[in-house]
C-alpha cells in the first residue's frame, strides 16, 4: 500500500469526508464506502438488476432533457453510459454487496456514479470531475432511492419471472407428453402411503400437468402487481424536488426505452411504503415450488427399488449414486427440485418478514427482499430447466410391474363393495392380507360373485374412468 504512486488513485469527497478511489474505476467514493460497509454476501449485483437500474436513468434523463431540467449534451452522455451498461459493460464497476443496509442507496449511488464517470469520459473529462456530470445533481435528477430501487427490483422480477414461465411452459409441455404416452399404463394408486384403488399413470402425469398450468396462472396474476410503479414520488411519495412535468412523463417514457408495460401507481404514498407486491409475487414462486417439489416425491417413490421398491417407473441414470455401493444410481434431479424448493420456502419467509417490517413511510429492507426474490426465481428456473431435460423427458414405465401390482393388490376390494356390502368387503380384505390369496380367488372360493361378473366389476380401466371398459379405452387409444 505505501509504495503506490499518487496518481493510481483520486480523491473524491462527500458528507462524510474525502476517500481515495482508485483513478481508472467508474464507481465513486459512495459505492467505495458502501462496499467496505457491506461485505455481507460476498456476491455481485445481479445483472438484471443492474440493466434495471440502467433503463431507469436512461428514461430520467430524457424526461429531464424534454422538460428542460437537463441540457442535452448531458442528456446524450448519460444516455450512452446506460446504453453501454445495457450491452454488458461496467458491471464490474457495480461494487456493492447485494444485502445492505440504507434501503438500497447504496445500489442506487453506485449507479448514478458509474453513469456520471462514464459520462463525464464521453465529454471529454475525467472520471471524478463531476462538475462536468453529477452523479447526484444530474443522473439522479427528480429520483430518490425510494422511488428508483423499488421500480428496479419489480422491473428485475419480471424480466426473470418471464423466463421461469418459459421453462414452467416446457415442463407442461413435458408432462402432457408423458401423459399421453402412459396413458393406457394401469398402476395401483396409493393414499397415505395405502393401496387404494387403481389409477392410470397417464392420469397421474395429466394432473401434475394441471397443476403446474394452475401455477403458471397464479404466477401471472401476482405478476400483474408488479407493472405499477412508484416513479415521480421519490422520497415518501410525494413527489419532492420532482418537476409536475417529470411526474407525468417519467412512467411513459420508462415504457418505452424498456420495451415493458408499466403504469404509475394511483397512490404513489402507498406504493413507496408498502411491499406487498413482492410478498404476493414470493408466494406463488413458493406455492409452484411446494407443487414441483411434491411431483419430486412422487417419481422418487414411483422409481424407488429397482428390486425393493416400487419400482413402476425408470428415471434416467445421471450418474453414480455411490462411493461405496456399486451400480447404485440415485434420482438425483428430483432431489435437487425438492432442495431449490426447500430454499425458495425460506427465502418467501425472509420476504414476508422483510415486508412486514417497513414503518411509516418506507420500507428499509428492499435489499434482501430482493436478493431473496431472484435467487427463488433464478434457481427455480434452472431446477425446473434440469428437471424436464435431465428427468421428465426421459421417464419410461414398468407397464408389467405396475399391473402386477393391480392384480395382486387388495385395493380392488373397493370395487367389489357396491355388491357384496362393505362388511363382507372388509373381510376379504383382510382375509387376502393374511393368506396372501387374492381377491379375485377368494371371492370365487366364497361363491360371491361369478367369473362374468368379476371380470366386468375388476376390469382396471373401468376403475379408473368409470363407464368406460379397457376394450373401448385401447379403441380410443387407437383412435
Amino acid at each position: 500500500m505505501e509504495n503506490r504512486k499518487k496518481t493510481d488513485y483520486r480523491v473524491e469527497k462527500d458528507s462524510i469526508g474525502a476517500k481515495e478511489v482508485p483513478e481508472d474505476v467508474y464507481y465513486g467514493v459512495q459505492s467505495l464506502r458502501a462496499a467496505e460497509n457491506f461485505h455481507i454476501t460476498g456476491l455481485n449485483m445481479h445483472p438484471e438488476i443492474i440493466n434495471s437500474l440502467a433503463y431507469i436513468k436512461k428514461a430520467s434523463a430524457i424526461t429531464n432533457c424534454e422538460i428542460g431540467i437537463l441540457e442535452k449534451r448531458k442528456t446524450q452522455a448519460i444516455v450512452q453510459a446506460c446504453d453501454e451498461i445495457l450491452a454488458g459493460k461496467f458491471h464490474d464497476d457495480f461494487i456493492v454487496d447485494p444485502i445492505q443496509g440504507g434501503a438500497g442507496t447504496s445500489l442506487n449511488m453506485n449507479a448514478n456514479e458509474v453513469i456520471a464517470n462514464r459520462a463525464i469520459e464521453i465529454l471529454g473529462g475525467q472520471k471524478g470531475d463531476y462538475s462536468i456530470v453529477n452523479p447526484n445533481d444530474d443522473v439522479n435528477c427528480g429520483q430518490s432511492t425510494n422511488d428508483v430501487i423499488p421500480t428496479a427490483g419489480k422491473m428485475t422480477s419480471l424480466r426473470l419471472l418471464k423466463n421461469l414461465k418459459k421453462e414452467l411452459l416446457r415442463l407442461h409441455k413435458a408432462l402432457c407428453a408423458k401423459a399421453n404416452e402412459f396413458d393406457h399404463v394401469i398402476k395401483m394408486g396409493r393414499t397415505q402411503m395405502q393401496d387404494a384403488v387403481p389409477i392410470r399413470l397417464g392420469q397421474e402425469f395429466r394432473a401434475y400437468s394441471v397443476a403446474i398450468m394452475r401455477d403458471i396462472r397464479r404466477m401471472d396474476k401476482a405478476m400483474d402487481e408488479m407493472s405499477t410503479l412508484n416513479m415521480g414520488g421519490t422520497a415518501v411519495g410525494t413527489g419532492i424536488n420532482a418537476d409536475e412535468a417529470y411526474l407525468r412523463r417519467i412512467v411513459p417514457n420508462l415504457v418505452e426505452v424498456s420495451d415493458m408495460e408499466f403504469v404509475q401507481a394511483y397512490d404513489l404514498i402507498d406504493a413507496t411504503q408498502n411491499l406487498d407486491p413482492f410478498v404476493a409475487v414470493s408466494g406463488a414462486i413458493k406455492a409452484c415450488a411446494v407443487t414441483l417439489s411434491k411431483i419430486a416425491n412422487d417419481l422418487r417413490l414411483m422409481s424407488s427399488g429397482p428390486r425393493a421398491g416400487f419400482g413402476e417407473i425408470n428415471l434416467p441414470a445421471k450418474q453414480n449414486g455411490s462411493s461405496i455401493m456399486p451400480g447404485k444410481v440415485n434420482p438425483v434431479i428430483p432431489e435437487v427440485v425438492n432442495q431449490v424448493a426447500f430454499n425458495i420456502i425460506g427465502n418467501d419467509v425472509t420476504i414476508t418478514m422483510a415486508a412486514e417490517a417497513g414503518q411509516l413511510e418506507l420500507n428499509a429492507f428492499e435489499p434482501i427482499v430482493f436478493y431473496c426474490m431472484f435467487q427463488s426465481i433464478d434457481t427455480l428456473a434452472y431446477a425446473v430447466q434440469t428437471f424436464v431435460d435431465n428427468c421428465v423427458t426421459g421417464i419410461t414405465a414398468n407397464e408389467t410391474r405396475c399391473r402386477y401390482l393391480v392384480e395382486n393388490s387388495v385395493g380392488i376390494i373397493t370395487a367389489i363393495c357396491p355388491h357384496v356390502g362393505y362388511q363382507k368387503a372388509a373381510d376379504i380384505a383382510k382375509k387376502a392380507i393374511q393368506t396372501g390369496e387374492s381377491v379375485r380367488t377368494l371371492i370365487l372360493q366364497e361363491g360371491l360373485l361369478d367369473e362374468a361378473q368379476l371380470d366386468s366389476i375388476l376390469d382396471p380401466v373401468h376403475m379408473t374412468e368409470p363407464g368406460i371398459s379397457g376394450k373401448e379405452l385401447l379403441l380410443k387409444k387407437n383412435s
